[in-house]
């Protein structure tokens, strides 16, 4: 069941989920997550919704597992399920004048993931190798927070102009020739080592330094969270027209069921997960 936060007069979120095990792959090892909670409680959030900021904060998470038989799933689904229980305790502390930043609660939120998946990767034979990445938004009254580590994405479409961007690196060597100029968009679709992560969460990793960052939004904003298995068909500007431009798709007028139906019709081979998160001006 949804459940919404105290009405307020401050900002509003809408929100749309969809995630596919694509054409392929027999299991979705992607797992995404909507959260609200305050000092004195949490509540997951249903697929597509909307509520006010002010006297709760949201965080919205996708996550992309690796690892052998049902591992990569597993993985996924233990990243997400700690934020549900980590992430509501950081804000009991501010409440009681305990000083945290965001930057450190989502370090120790990624680190006590990488741990838990260390840990089970290393106790049981089917868990060997588990890892996931973990893209990460946090909003809270005029600030949207955000960590990141593997090779999934936060993109943010500003509300002024035609702009958008990739708030989010790849920690792959593709994404850092990409970033660097070295290749173009398409080369780096198409490379054969695009895959290959350099950091995650698990995995056999020894240490855990998440991208971390924050932006002030404004009404009409959006922040797209995604796993790879949909940036792999869609380039960017493609992301951009689906978003932006509507009219240019034929299908869903849920944005998260147009990327993912967008897909679809390309070669991917991947699991495909889209988390769409829309600001408005809030009540009235």
């Amino acid at each position: 069941m949804d459940h919404s936060p105290p009405v307020s007069d401050a900002r509003s979120l809408r929100w749309f989920g969809q995630t596919h095990c694509g054409k392929v792959r027999p299991h979705n090892e992607d797992a995404f997550l909507g959260l609200w909670f305050d000092s004195r409680e949490a509540h997951h959030l249903g697929k597509v919704g909307e509520g006010l900021l002010g006297h709760a904060d949201y965080v919205f998470a996708v996550s992309d597992g690796m690892g052998g038989a049902m591992a990569g799933e597993f993985a996924s689904r233990i990243a997400v399920e700690r934020i549900t229980r980590l992430l509501p305790r950081s804000y009991k502390q501010t409440a009681i004048g305990l000083e945290a930043g965001a930057a450190d609660v989502l370090t120790e939120l990624f680190d006590q993931i990488h741990n838990a998946l260390t840990h089970l990767g290393g106790s049981y034979a089917e868990c060997s190798g588990m890892g996931a990445t973990l893209s990460l938004t946090w909003f809270s009254p005029g600030w949207m927070h955000w960590a990141h580590i593997g090779d999934s994405r936060i993109y943010y479409f500003p509300s002024r102009g035609e702009g958008f961007r990739q708030l989010s690196h790849d920690d792959t060597y593709v994404g850092w020739l990409l970033r660097n100029g070295k290749i173009s968009e398409w080369e780096a679709r198409n490379h054969p080592r695009r895959n290959i992560l350099q950091k995650a969460l698990g995995a056999g990793h020894q240490f855990v330094e998440p991208q971390l960052g924050s932006v002030a939004y404004e009404p009409g904003d959006l922040f797209l969270l995604c796993t790879d298995g949909l940036v792999d068909s869609l380039f960017d500007d493609r992301l951009h027209d689906l978003l932006r431009h509507p009219e240019s798709a034929d299908g869903a007028s849920n944005p998260a069921e147009r990327l993912v139906d967008a897909t679809l019709e390309g070669p991917s081979r991947d699991n495909i997960t889209a988390l769409v998160i829309e600001v408005g001006c809030g009540a009235g």
